[in-house]
């Protein structure tokens, strides 16, 4: 009777395994829609490397995003069962970087460089610096080092959410979606989506409230599009796709410009 109970798995021990498959296949998805989000703007720099100027086209997107995917590996490699968060916003992280060096090597007049640069010195160098030295020496216990750093994430991955926002209220200001690109929202629903799921599974409420709310704003924006995907006011032009990104990233850049593309990608 005792070998009995040796040999057959308890309910809860099946359970649990049930839990972490669920867990790793939903984090595995959501890794597959944030590269997706993190790709997107590589259109865009083919057509900087090919015209060789970045145009009137913004760092700012990019520079915010370097940092939001630096902060998020940092959580990831500092929670524990963090790998799924880390490897994602990893490779968010080197793509990000390649968009920052391509702007600094194609900006289209010095002014625009220096400017770059020192947002890159202050924000993904300066800032994350001054949080990886507290929450590394300032800062004892690994449970208060997580919260620290996920609070941090938190915040900074709402704003991010909300940028798009700006769009939304250019749509219904013309009454046009020229200016808001489905794609765009529709992934950034999808991730929300997804990483809030993963969230509620691991009882992770930093990644599970930013990427809820992140959710709940993608619906609405996919709500927008679809009360105005089929008027006629407006009319298309060359380069409207650039400006879509640009009206997304408006409330990231000091200056919109007004063929700018924005990379929302706002890791998990």
């Amino acid at each position: 009777m005792h070998l009995f109970f040796l040999l057959v798995p308890s309910t809860g021990f099946i359970g649990e395994r049930a839990m972490n498959s669920t867990l790793f296949i939903i984090g595995v998805i959501g890794n597959i829609i944030s590269v997706l989000v993190f790709v997107s703007p590589i259109p865009t720099f083919w057509r900087i490397v090919r015209s060789r100027s970045t145009e009137d086209f913004e760092a700012a997107p990019y520079v915010l995003t370097l940092l939001n995917t630096l902060l998020w590996l940092y959580y990831g490699l500092t929670k524990p069962d963090g790998l799924l968060i880390a490897t994602v916003n990893g490779f968010g992280a080197v793509m990000e970087t390649i968009y920052i060096v391509l702007f600094l090597v194609y900006a289209s007049d010095k002014g625009k460089r220096v400017k770059t640069a020192k947002l890159v010195a202050a924000l993904d160098i300066g800032f994350f610096g001054v949080v990886f030295a507290v929450t590394s020496f300032a800062i004892g216990g690994l449970d208060m080092k997580i919260m620290v750093i996920g609070l941090i994430c938190a915040c900074l991955s709402v704003f991010m959410y909300g940028s798009p926002l700006a769009a939304v209220r250019t749509v219904i200001t013309s009454k046009s979606v020229e200016y808001m690109p489905f794609f765009l929202s529709f992934f950034l629903f999808l991730n929300g989506g997804v990483w809030a799921t993963y969230a509620i599974l691991d009882g992770d409420v930093f990644l599970g409230v930013p990427n809820g709310i992140g959710c709940f704003l993608g619906a609405i924006q996919l709500v927008i599009y679809a009360v105005y995907m089929n008027s006629k006011v407006g009319s298309r032009s060359h380069g409207n796709d650039e400006a879509a990104y640009d009206a997304s990233a408006s409330l990231l850049s000091s200056k919109a410009s007004k063929h700018g593309q924005h990379d929302v990608s706002v890791s998990v």
